[in-house]
């Protein structure tokens, strides 16, 4: 039996019900780990609609939401509201999963990583790409490897539901993630190329890096690609990995010949959703006290690198 079966389950709340915040609603309204009893969104209309979705009690303001008796909650509003509410929330005693980037500002994201430790509370931060199947096959097909380079390829169209933030901080910060997760090392050098085509803001990053353990990475992201594609490349001194991060499809490629021929054979990546792996983290950590899967200062690193990017 699991162990979390074993525990009532932990009365939890999603602050932020866009489209982010309400995947968060869904997935948590049928996990046996949390009970979904608050949504809060400062529209009425959105905050009535998820919470009779997925039986909740609708919430309208953020100091109701923090007063609302949580153990855990999710914290999906705009980047620019995390570190007030997640603060609050940590100091009204509830644990915080934020939505990545973890907040606008670094100085921000320690107020937060500071306020998790003072009350002795569990901060994550929402990096989910980190529980994507086929990020977790590529790490287990490179285990024991040398890496050489890293390239991910992570395009679309422009998404309507934007506001705030350009590339960098909604699309790159993922692939900031998985580059540091992947190598387990720290970015020490960027050189980012920005464009603006059809946006008030960047649309465009081509971003190029060097890690301190030698590894060369390169994100290629945009908005005006017509066509979704979000691809990890990974070369290593003995095989060359590929996953596609949408079909979870992984191929490695080994033993090279010289003649140029080389084998190949696919990596079983599960076919587990994401968004629940990293909630049934967030609970796992709540329960027994270890260091969540995403720290704050995951989400600060990955955040200072993508503001480094932006020039801030």
């Amino acid at each position: 039996m699991n162990p979390s079966q074993l525990h009532t389950p932990l009365r939890a709340g999603v602050a932020g019900v866009g489209v982010m915040g309400r995947n968060h609603a869904r997935v948590m309204s049928e996990m046996r780990e949390f009970d979904l009893a608050v949504v809060f969104d400062p529209d009425s209309a959105t905050a009535g609609n998820v919470a009779t979705a997925f039986g909740a009690q609708p919430l309208t303001t953020a100091a109701d939401f923090v007063a609302a008796g949580l153990e855990a909650a999710v914290v999906a509003t705009p980047n620019r509201h995390h570190a007030e509410l997640g603060v609050a929330l940590l100091e009204a005693g509830v644990h915080v999963l934020v939505e990545k980037p973890i907040a606008a500002t670094v100085a921000d994201a320690q107020r937060m990583i500071d306020a998790a430790k003072a009350n002795d509370r569990v901060l994550m931060v929402g990096q989910v790409e980190r529980f994507n199947p086929a990020v977790e096959a590529v790490k287990r097909a490179i285990a024991g490897e040398e890496v050489i380079s890293i390239q991910i390829t992570r395009v679309g169209p422009f998404p309507p539901r934007m506001g705030e933030v350009g590339v960098v901080i909604d699309l790159a910060v993922h692939d900031i993630d998985i580059i540091r997760h992947l190598t387990g090392s720290e970015i020490a050098e960027v050189q980012p190329q920005l464009a603006r085509t059809r946006a008030d803001r960047e649309d465009t990053a081509l971003l190029q890096f060097r890690l301190d353990n030698g590894v060369i990475a390169h994100i290629t992201t945009n908005w005006v690609t017509p066509y979704k594609t979000r691809t990890l490349q990974v070369a290593t001194h003995n095989k060359f990995v590929v996953a596609d991060l949408m079909t979870r499809q992984v191929t490695e490629y080994f033993g090279q010949q010289p003649d140029g021929s080389y084998s190949t054979r696919g990596v079983m990546s599960w076919p587990n959703e994401p968004l629940k792996k990293e909630l049934e983290a967030f609970a796992h950590a709540i329960r027994t006290g270890e260091t969540p899967a995403v720290t704050g200062e995951d989400g600060l690193r990955n955040l200072e690198v993508a503001l480094r990017c932006l020039g801030e």
